[in-house]
């Protein structure tokens, strides 16, 4: 029998997690951006020491919703409260499953009063077009990311995404704009003009100093790009490729790619009906050495993944039962694990040693599935945590990665990353046969990057409330 949707294919299996670990959708590729423009090392110290341009057109859904409930479906599917939400701000926004497990998040941007666009990976975009469907006023669409693998077909969107970051973005902001720009808070809306035409933009920071995100019109692309890089000569300006772009992670702190909490819940059995076979929740590779035959063990709920200063109990919410029945200080936190240098080093050199060696540790960005969960252990080899997202910064000069912890394990202690699936490795294609490899690594603060903690995330805390 066929399967035509992830209900089906669940049923079909029987046994989720070994569905998710054994996926074959291979290596994640960010779209049409090439890999490299002069070299990755290049491009990271490009957003420390001078100006970036991140281009963010094509791997993030854009999903607009509009109309007089606009407000009410996003009020009663996020964490967040929307008490205080004026037009021309954002708020990163996070919706959770009945049983408290986050889905996702990205930003929720509000253009007009009755208009907002959603910017962010496919689960929540898709929990959203769901749960709008009925019993809402409004209106949903949708500009899905560009295909991965596009093979020479055209690629368009609705608009353009670009970000200018770095110490020397200011000067560049004013020079494209002709004129002084206002430093408005963050994650606040404003206008400015490059080329002739005016764009929106959003007061961002992500690489520690001020900068702006900014889009228009997809038609646009090339002649701003074109006028910010001929003008960023003087600031030495880099653009930024996939490669460079996957590890910025690393030094602000965000976990990019939980598992959404969707396979479990019998409440969500309609939504798993809705889904298709080749969603997003049905591809999903599931990599790392934790390994449980409970797919509900890889949920993670918002305090885990830092966000638990966005959860307000001033409204109804999906999941909200659920998060009110936990003790947010005794939920693990999230923190960065800066990797022990000659314990990397042997991993990265085990590919000129014997077969089978340890698993591929690729650079800047060493995920080998959508989904990742390498089992962290004190001395005593209990696991007291999970590493989400793990790479090598070259601002830093350290392998890092991104983890969740039991809130009895200190800053400063030493861990040890379990680095690798167990039984020579899962059925993905972007496993080969190896051995694990234990990582010592010290429990860090996230973000990492001093710059990123005290301007970047400083500001993300006080505007997403």
């Amino acid at each position: 029998m066929s399967t035509e949707n992830l209900q089906q294919l669940l049923d079909a299996h029987g046994d989720t997690v070994t569905m998710l670990r054994d996926s074959k959708i291979g290596t994640y590729i960010y779209p049409v951006v090439p890999a490299e423009f002069t070299n990755w090392r290049r491009e990271v110290r490009s957003w420390r020491e001078d100006a970036v341009l991140f281009d963010q057109s094509h791997h993030m859904v854009n999903l607009f919703v509009s109309g007089p409930d606009a407000l009410k479906l996003l009020t009663d599917t996020g964490i967040n409260s929307t008490a205080k939400f004026p037009v021309d701000t954002a708020k990163q926004f996070v919706p959770v499953s009945p049983e408290g497990g986050v889905i996702g998040d990205g930003i929720l941007f509000r253009l007009a009063e009755e208009e907002f666009v959603f910017v962010g990976r496919a689960p929540v975009a898709n929990w959203l077009t769901y749960q709008g469907r009925t019993g809402y006023d409004l209106e949903i669409r949708r500009d899905d990311r560009s295909p991965s693998r596009p093979y020479g077909k055209a690629v368009s969107r609705e608009v353009w995404r670009f970000q200018i970051q770095g110490p020397k973005a200011w000067p560049l902001i004013e020079k494209l704009n002709g004129g002084t720009v206002e430093q408005v808070k963050f994650f606040t809306m404003g206008r400015m003009t490059i080329g002739g035409q005016e764009v929106r933009t959003l007061r961002h920071g992500m690489a520690g100093a001020p900068g702006l995100e900014i889009w228009g019109p997809y038609d646009s692309y090339d002649a701003v790009r074109d006028t910010i890089l001929e003008a960023g000569r003087e600031f030495g300006l880099e653009p930024c490729g996939s490669r460079a772009y996957s590890s910025n992670t690393l030094e602000s702190g965000w976990i990019p790619s939980p598992l959404p909490a969707v396979y479990s819940s019998e409440e969500l059995r309609g939504y798993r009906e809705w889904l298709g076979a080749d969603s997003y929740e049905a591809t999903n590779a599931l990599a790392g050495s934790f390994v449980s035959s409970d797919i509900s063990d890889y949920y993670l709920n918002p305090w885990e993944l830092g966000y638990g200063s966005f959860v307000k109990f001033d409204h109804d919410f999906i999941g909200r039962d659920a998060l009110e029945a936990l003790a947010p200080d005794q939920q693990r936190r999230k923190v960065t694990l800066a990797w022990n240098a000659e314990d990397l080093g042997a991993v990265l050199a085990s590919p000129l040693g014997e077969a089978p060696g340890a698993q591929y540790f690729d650079l800047p960005n060493a995920n080998y599935g959508s989904s990742n969960y390498d089992s962290v252990v004190d001395a005593d080899g209990t696991v007291v945590g999970l590493s989400l997202f793990t790479g090598y910064s070259a601002n830093e000069r350290r392998g890092l990665s991104l983890a969740t912890l039991a809130p009895d394990v200190p800053i400063g202690a030493e861990v040890r990353v379990l680095w690798g699936e167990p039984d020579g490795g899962s059925g993905k294609t972007t496993v080969e046969p190896h051995e694990q490899v234990a990582v010592r690594a010290v429990v860090s603060t996230a973000p990492y990057s001093t710059a990123a903690r005290e301007s970047y995330h400083a500001g993300w805390r006080t505007a997403t409330k």
